[in-house]
C-alpha cells in the first residue's frame, strides 16, 4: 500500500471472485485484506514522498480497514480514491481540509464530516452508511455526488444531516434510498439539485425532505429517474427503452422560504404522507413549478406566499379539497399540461379557499387575460362575485342574484338586452290585447302604439311620449308597474356592470 501511494497505483486486493469481493455481501474479508485505518490515516496526513515523476495518491480496492479512521482537523493533500471498500467503525472528517474524496461503493458504518472543506468533489455512489452522514455547514468547491447512495438512520432518526451545506455546482442525488430525515435546511447550491428516481422514507419523524431556506441557483428535480449509465446524465427525460423508476417521499416535504433560478420540477412523484404531514412550498420562490406528481399527494399541500413565473399542472395533480392552501399564493402564467377545463379550474380553486378571498380569482382571471383568454378571465371574475355573494346577507343575496340573472356582474352585458327584447315583446302583446283608455279631458293624443307605450315604460331616462298619454286601469296598472321597474333594474345593473368593464380596462 505504501509503494502504491507513492507512485500513484491501486492497491487492489480483490480476489477475483464477486460473491467474495462483494463489499455490500456478507462473506468474511480476512487479514490478508485488512489494513489499519491508522496506517491510512498516516498516509493521508503526513505520508512518504512521492516517487520521482509521480503524484501520490491513495487508491484502494477491495480493502477492509480496521479500527476508526480519524482525519478530523487535518489536512489531506494527497488524491484519495475508495472503490469497493470495507469499514469497521465510523470515518470522521469534521473540520478536514482535502482537495477531492472518491468514496464507490463502500460499506461505511457512519461518515461524520461536519465543516468539511473539500474544494474539489466529493463522491458517494453506490454507498451503503449504516447510521447515518453529516455534513453540517461541510462545502464542496465543485460536485457532490450521492447517486444510487444507501443511508439509514442514526440515533436522531436523521439519515443525512446537511444543513448549511454549501456546494459550488451540482448535488446529484439520483436513485437514493433514505431511511431517516434527509435534512437540507438553509443549504446553498451552484447548480442543480437532483433527486430523480430517489426513494426517501421517515416512518420515525415528521419530515422525509427538509430542505427549508435551500437556494438552488438552477433546478430542483423530484421526478423519475433512470441510471445514468445506461443514459446520458441531466437529460430531462430518459433515453428510450431505458427502465425508469419515480421519485418517492414517504413523510413530509419542505420547501419553505426556498429560493430556485430555474424550475422546481416535481413529475412523476409520489407522496404518501401521514396525518400531519404536508408538502410544503410555502413561500417558494422560483421562475417555473413544474407540479405534475402524477397522483394527487396523500396528505396537505400548501402555496401559500409562494411566488411563481410559470405554473405548469394537470387536473390530478393536486389532492383532494380541502387539502390545498393558496393563500397568497401568485403566479404570471398557466400551461397545464393536459386538458384543464375552466370549470375545474373555478372549482381547483374555490377548494383550496374554505373562506372567500377574491386575491386567488383575481391572480387567476389575470393570468388569463396575459395568455389571451379574456372570456375564461371574465368567467373567473363572474365565479368571484358569485362566491362573494355567499358571505353577504339576505339583501345583498338577493341584490347579487339579480345581477347575475339580468348582467352576469357586468361579464355578461348582452342578458340586458335580451331580457329588455323580452320583457317589451311581452309588454307589446299585453297592451295590444288590453289597450290603455287616454286620460280625461285630453287635447292631445298621440297614435296608440303598444309596442312603443311598451318600449316607453322600459326605458327609464328616455321619453317617447307614450307613457303620460295612456292612463291603465285594472291589471294594465301592474303590468305598466312592473316594466318601469324592472327597466330602473336592468338600466341600473347594466351600468354597474358597464362601469367595473371600464375601470378593469383602464
Amino acid at each position: 500500500m505504501w509503494r502504491a501511494f507513492r507512485s500513484g497505483r491501486t492497491c487492489d486486493l480483490r480476489t477475483g471472485r464477486a460473491e467474495e469481493d462483494d463489499p455490500l455481501g456478507g462473506a468474511e474479508w480476512g487479514a490478508e485484506r485488512t489494513v489499519r485505518a491508522q496506517a491510512v490515516a498516516e498516509l493521508l496526513l503526513d505520508g512518504p514522498p512521492a516517487a520521482p515523476g509521480r503524484v501520490a495518491a491513495l487508491k484502494l480496492t477491495g480493502v477492509r480497514i480496521s479500527g476508526r479512521l480519524t482525519l478530523a482537523g487535518g489536512t489531506v493533500t494527497p488524491y484519495l480514491q475508495l472503490d469497493g471498500c470495507r469499514f469497521d467503525e465510523q470515518v470522521l472528517l469534521q473540520e478536514c481540509q482535502a482537495g477531492s474524496m472518491r468514496l464507490v461503493r463502500c460499506l461505511i458504518p457512519r461518515l461524520e464530516a461536519a465543516r468539511l472543506q473539500v474544494t474539489g468533489d466529493l463522491h458517494l455512489p453506490q454507498c451503503v452508511v449504516g447510521a447515518g452522514i453529516r455534513l453540517t455547514d461541510a462545502q464542496i468547491g465543485t460536485d457532490l455526488l450521492l447517486n444510487q447512495l444507501t443511508v439509514r438512520r442514526d440515533r436522531h432518526s436523521r439519515a443525512i444531516t446537511a444543513d448549511g451545506l454549501t456546494v459550488g455546482q451540482d448535488v446529484d442525488a439520483e436513485l437514493m434510498r433514505v431511511t431517516g430525515e434527509f435534512s437540507l435546511r438553509s443549504a446553498r447550491i451552484g447548480g442543480r439539485l437532483s433527486l430523480r428516481g430517489s426513494t426517501l422514507r421517515n416512518p420515525y419523524g415528521r419530515y422525509a425532505l427538509n430542505a427549508a431556506r435551500v437556494t438552488v441557483e438552477h433546478t430542483l428535480y423530484l421526478s423519475a429517474g433512470w441510471n445514468a449509465m445506461e443514459g446520458s446524465p441531466g437529460d430531462t427525460r430518459p433515453p428510450a427503452g431505458v427502465e425508469t423508476r419515480d421519485f418517492v417521499c414517504e413523510g413530509g416535504l419542505r420547501l419553505d422560504d426556498g429560493r430556485f433560478g430555474n424550475a422546481v420540477i416535481i413529475s412523476r412523484a409520489r407522496f404518501r404522507l401521514g396525518e400531519d404531514q404536508q408538502v410544503s412550498l410555502r413561500r417558494v420562490q422560483t421562475p417555473e413549478l413544474r407540479f405534475a406528481p402524477g397522483a394527487p399527494p396523500t396528505g396537505v399541500v400548501s402555496l401559500a406566499g409562494a411566488r411563481v413565473g410559470k405554473l405548469t399542472d394537470s387536473p390530478v395533480s393536486w389532492p383532494a379539497p380541502g387539502r390545498l392552501s393558496l393563500r397568497g399564493f401568485s403566479y404570471e402564467g398557466l400551461t397545464p399540461l393536459a386538458d384543464f377545463p375552466l370549470r375545474s379550474r373555478i372549482a381547483w380553486l374555490h377548494a383550496a379557499t374554505p373562506e372567500y378571498s377574491p386575491e386567488p380569482y383575481e391572480r387567476l382571471a389575470t393570468a388569463l387575460r396575459e395568455a389571451g383568454e379574456d372570456a375564461e378571465a371574465r368567467e373567473v371574475l363572474l365565479a368571484k362575485q358569485r362566491r362573494r355573494r355567499e358571505t353577504l346577507p339576505v339583501a345583498g343575496r338577493v341584490w347579487g342574484w339579480l345581477q347575475d340573472v339580468t348582467v352576469g356582474y357586468g361579464y355578461r352585458p348582452g342578458r340586458a338586452a335580451v331580457w329588455m327584447a323580452f320583457l317589451w315583446a311581452l309588454g307589446a302583446l299585453w297592451f295590444a290585447v288590453h289597450p290603455a283608455p287616454p286620460p280625461a279631458g285630453s287635447d292631445y293624443l298621440p297614435h296608440w302604439s303598444p309596442a312603443l307605450y311598451a318600449l316607453d315604460l322600459l326605458l327609464p331616462v328616455i321619453n317617447l311620449g307614450q307613457d303620460n298619454a295612456w292612463r291603465e286601469t285594472g291589471l294594465s296598472q301592474w303590468v305598466a308597474s312592473t316594466l318601469t321597474l324592472v327597466g330602473w333594474m336592468l338600466a341600473t345593473t347594466a351600468a354597474a356592470g358597464a362601469s367595473r368593464l371600464l375601470r378593469r380596462g383602464s
